[in-house]
């Protein structure tokens, strides 16, 4: 047999290890190469290798004895080299192989140089032989399982790793979400700290402000109403001096007045008397014919002329004054009132008159103001002061006088009563204040009031084909307007009625705290008994009864009580009665209304707008518009 030897080719190395072996090297040196592979795997592990080798490798023989370490060497026989393919397999199977140089062809190393500094040597599968021993074969076995475990290990230890780092994240996450929270609940509670702090800072200017404000405002309060005492001295001496002045004027006038009147009853006495005369010739006249056409007249007609003139003469002056009285309606002390009243509204337009006449000023521009401050009067209470206010200073105003603002007072407060706006409680707490400084302004405004509408005298006058022309004659009379010759229709005459009745009946239930109304409860009682006394039952009463009744019967039925429903019952058992009776449909809806009134006892309830409302709902208060209402709405079915 001959000894063959391995021809083995220059190794290649690669970070330290040989990728093929050396061509010299006999067999021990690739065992001892092989140990330090391992050697150089398990320190570069970071995983201690079960399988790793602590001994040098031994080789044995067949029969358990050990083998030399010498070159490796192999012996073929000629024999046996002609049965070398049957043997060949055995050969194989034992590990061994041909005796032909032996070469590392079949020697692959999966790896780059590239790549040797990135992957870890574990990754390098290196195939030294293809055709081994048993014994390399296990070896290789188990270092590639070892391998194998390395590598789950490390993927394990990888992804505990991975997990423990996403866990850290999560809580570093977590943990940055909540420092972000509680520095976003820092800075909510500081802007909130801060706006208190800001509104405490306002407040406290707001306070300052106002304080000072208050103190300026108290300054010039004094000062005012020192400049106003002074003032009002002087006007005081002024006024007193004027009044003197003006009583004089007064009682020269009364005294013309007194004597013009009298002529004027002298000459109307002279009138009539002419009249009676000329009646009476004519009577004697139609006697003589009548006496020439008879053939017998008796004696005693004949002969009794002078006795029967008489006669006729009283029986005519009886009849004259039976016919006033039916036509005119009225308790005689309501008359006498009436008079009084017209007599000093009359006395002041002439005075105002003169005094127009006497200076060149024109106080229209004053009537405007008035006019201005009672139209924008409403149920408000630092409204109403207000504007009581400001028509006192007018009428304390020098440069016009004041007969002239009183008498523009008057007119304004009346005609007022027919805005659609209007607000009778308000606008009878303004004459309650202005007239409790100035009485006298008092009988001027129920002059205008008794000018405008006969009912709240109360008186009624009838209608008679003897005394009036025609039917408009006699609306004039009773209070009718006239526009480009044409007479209102009777539904706004009765809504005008309505309006002055509610005006009227506001005045004399109006009770002012630190005022005295010098035509209060008291007068009301008295307009109740003349009215029911005197007045006959018709539309134009029944429209009055029931506005008056409205405003004034809750303050009626306080006071009086008892009293009142004495005059509640008679309104129902006459007054109602007498309406009936007449059986004219137009009088139906008054009739329920005022049926209604006294059934529901309405007297019992305050009515709407009588107390005045407070500052703080002045702004969501519409005006009173709502008295006029009822008769805008249903006017039609008056007739």
């Amino acid at each position: 047999m001959e000894a063959v030897k391995l021809e083995i080719r220059r190794p290649q190395i690669v970070n330290g290890i040989g990728l093929e072996p050396d061509p010299d090297w006999s067999f021990k040196s690739l065992l001892s190469e092989l140990d330090s592979l391992e050697k150089k795997l398990n320190l570069s592990s970071s995983v201690s290798l079960p399988f790793a080798k602590t001994k040098s490798r031994e080789i044995y023989g067949e029969k358990g004895t050990k083998r030399s370490s010498n070159a490796f060497v192999m012996r073929v026989s000629d024999e046996e080299f002609e049965d070398s393919e049957g043997e060949n397999e055995e050969v194989r199977d034992r590990g061994l192989v041909k005796a032909a140089r032996f070469n590392c062809n079949e020697f692959y190393f999966s790896s780059s140089d590239d790549d040797s500094d990135d992957q870890p040597c574990l990754d390098v599968q290196t195939y030294l032989m293809n055709e081994v021993g048993l014994v390399e074969s296990a070896l290789y076995e188990l270092t590639h399982e070892h391998q194998l475990g390395v590598k789950e290990e490390i993927r394990n230890t990888i992804s505990a790793l991975e997990t423990d780092l996403m866990n850290e994240s999560e809580k570093s996450s977590s943990a940055h979400t909540k420092v972000e929270k509680y520095r976003e609940a820092r800075r909510e509670v500081e802007r909130k700290f801060d706006v208190q702090y800001q509104r405490r800072v306002a407040e406290g200017l707001d306070n300052h402000l106002t304080a000072v404000q208050r103190d300026h405002e108290l300054k010039s309060q004094i000062e005012e109403r020192k400049i106003r005492s002074d003032a009002a001295h002087e006007e005081a001496k002024r006024r007193e001096k004027a009044l003197q002045e003006e009583r004089l004027r007064q009682e020269k006038a009364k005294a013309e007045a007194e004597a013009k009147l009298k002529a004027e009853e002298a000459n109307r006495a002279a009138l009539e008397a002419e009249r009676i005369a000329a009646k009476e010739a004519a009577e004697k006249e139609a006697a003589k014919a009548s006496k020439a056409n008879t053939s017998e007249v008796p004696q005693t007609e004949a002969s009794g002329g002078p006795n029967a003139t008489s006669s006729r003469v009283e029986n005519d002056k009886t009849n004259k004054s039976e016919l006033a009285g039916n036509m005119l309606r009225a308790a005689e002390s309501a008359l006498k009132l009436e008079r009084e009243r017209l007599q000093k509204l009359k006395e002041l337009e002439e005075i105002n008159q003169s005094l127009r006449s006497s200076s060149n000023q024109n106080f229209d521009s004053t009537g405007r103001l008035i006019g201005r401050l009672i139209r924008q009067i409403s149920g408000n209470k630092d409204k109403v002061s207000t504007q009581a206010s400001e028509l006192v200073k007018i009428f304390n105003n020098p440069r016009c006088p004041q007969t002239i603002s009183i008498a523009y007072f008057a007119q304004k407060v009346v005609s007022n009563c027919e805005s659609p706006s209007h607000s009778a409680f308000a606008c009878a707490h303004v004459i309650v204040l202005v007239t409790s400084q100035f009485p006298q302004a008092m009988d001027l405004v129920l002059a205008e009031i008794h000018r405008a509408c006969i009912y709240t005298v109360p008186k009624h006058i009838s209608y008679t084909k003897s005394a009036f022309e025609s039917k408009e004659a006699y609306w004039k009379v009773i209070g009718y307007k006239e526009d480009d010759g044409k007479i209102e229709s009777t539904t706004d005459y009765l809504v005008r009625l309505d309006s002055y009745m509610k005006l009227y009946g506001a005045l004399v239930q109006t009770e002012v705290a630190g005022c005295q109304n010098v035509h209060g409860l008291k007068e009301g009682w008295a307009w109740l008994a003349r009215f029911l006394n005197a007045l006959p039952a018709n539309m134009y009463t029944a429209v009055a009864l029931y506005a008056f009744l409205q405003m004034a019967g809750f303050a009626l039925f306080r006071k009086y009580r008892s009293q009142f429903m004495k005059m509640l019952n008679f309104i129902s058992e006459n007054f109602l009665n007498a309406l009936r009776s007449q059986d004219d449909p137009d009088l139906r809806p008054i009739t329920s209304k005022i049926q209604c009134y006294l059934e529901d006892k309405l007297f019992l309830q305050e009515p709407e707008g009588r107390t005045l409302q407070s500052s703080l709902l002045s702004n969501n208060m519409a005006p009173e518009s709502d008295y006029h209402g009822p008769y805008h709405q249903q006017s039609r079915h008056f007739y």
